[in-house]
Parts: structure tokens; C-alpha cells; sequence
């Protein structure tokens, strides 16, 4: 093999990982927020809160893995936790798109969401209308609000969802790179599953006070 030909795919593999280096310093730095929200999560949960996951797209995959992660968990001995991911029915996602979009998560957690529950919103570009729509809904009726969100450097407005009122916990994945964005939600999904368990399996962790 040509030298410069080896040259550049070393170079092109070290790009690679230099993309997701900064991204995951980050992530580390942002370990007290993410924190915050674990425990947030743990207090709902153990009062008997369930956890409603939902986003659009390729989001929609992680909304079901997240909610799968927590009711059947895949490290033995650990405790199965109530969470349901919004995308799952076809019937009622496609029938709630037909009728107005921006509505189909927000309708499904009205119906379903009670104040001791968490919302959980996935947003790769941290703009969703529908996962903004379904966090608003949420905020309104007591839900506890948390939302992963990529970057949204973009123009400023009113679509920003790390920026919305509504939303108590946002965790960003500091990238404008939309597939090292859903590379660090997996990781901080991973996290906060792990966390919430940590909290739970130690109930005296779960008073206010504990964190601040």
C-alpha cells in the first residue's frame, strides 16, 4: 500500500476519534447535572412514579431502548422499574401524526401521565416540535421534565429545548456531529439507569437534602 494512501487513513481514524474526544471530556464535566437528574428520577420512581420516554425518528429507537432497559433489565438482579416508550404503538403514533404532529406525544402523556411520573424527551438536534410539545404537556401536569438534547447552536428562538421552561433536567451532547450526539445519549442513558438503580438501592440517598 501506497505510503500516502496509509498516511491518510491513519489520519482520517485519528480525526475520527478526535471528533468524539471533546464531547466526551463534556459529558464527564456535566457528571454533577447528569447526577441531578438520576436522583430526581429515583424519588419519582420510588414513590411508585413511572417513566414515559418518547422522541421522533431515529430518537424513537432510544426511547425504546431506554424504556426497555429500565423494565427488563440486562444486568441480572437488578430491579425491573416501570417505563413505557410513547413511540411503541403504531396505531395510535400514526393515527395522533395524521391528525397534527406536534401533538403526538403530548396527547399520550395528558392520557397517560400522572404528577408522580417522569418524562423522559429524546431530541438529536435538541429542536423536536413534538418531543418540546410533549415536555410542555408534561411540566403542566406535574411530570418531572428531562430532556437529552444534541446541540442547537443554531439560530436562537423559542425551539430550543435545553432552553424551555418546562424542561427541569437537560443533558446535552455537546456535538454538532448528529451521530457522535446519539453516541453520547447512549452513554448518558447507560448512566442514568445505572444512577437511578444506585439511588434506589439505597432509599436513605432519596431525601432532598442529599444533593444539592
Amino acid at each position: 500500500m501506497p505510503r500516502s494512501t496509509t498516511d491518510s487513513g491513519v489520519h482520517s481514524v485519528g480525526e475520527l476519534f478526535a471528533r468524539r474526544e471533546g464531547p466526551g471530556r463534556a459529558l464527564a464535566l456535566d457528571a454533577g447535572a447528569v447526577a441531578f437528574a438520576c436522583h430526581a428520577i429515583a424519588a419519582r420512581l420510588h414513590r411508585g412514579g413511572k417513566l414515559l420516554v418518547f422522541g421522533m425518528g431515529t430518537a424513537a429507537t432510544d426511547a425504546q431502548h431506554i424504556a426497555v432497559e429500565f423494565v427488563h433489565p440486562v444486568i441480572m438482579g437488578k430491579r425491573a422499574l416501570p417505563a413505557l416508550s410513547l413511540t411503541n404503538d403504531v396505531a395510535t403514533v400514526t393515527g395522533l401524526l395524521a391528525d397534527g404532529g406536534a401533538e403526538v406525544f403530548a396527547h399520550q402523556v395528558t392520557h397517560l401521565g400522572r404528577p408522580e411520573d417522569v418524562a423522559l424527551g429524546v431530541s438529536t438536534d435538541g429542536r423536536c416540535a413534538a418531543v418540546r410539545r410533549g415536555l410542555e404537556v408534561a411540566h403542566e401536569r406535574g411530570l418531572l421534565t428531562v430532556a437529552l438534547v444534541g446541540d442547537d447552536s443554531g439560530p436562537t428562538g423559542t425551539d430550543s429545548i435545553a432552553d424551555s421552561p418546562d424542561v427541569d433536567h437537560a443533558l446535552p451532547a455537546r456535538s454538532d456531529d448528529p451521530r457522535v450526539v446519539k453516541e453520547v445519549h447512549v452513554t448518558i442513558y447507560h448512566v442514568l439507569w445505572e444512577l437511578v438503580h444506585v439511588f434506589l438501592e439505597q432509599p436513605g440517598l432519596l431525601a432532598p437534602e442529599v444533593i444539592r
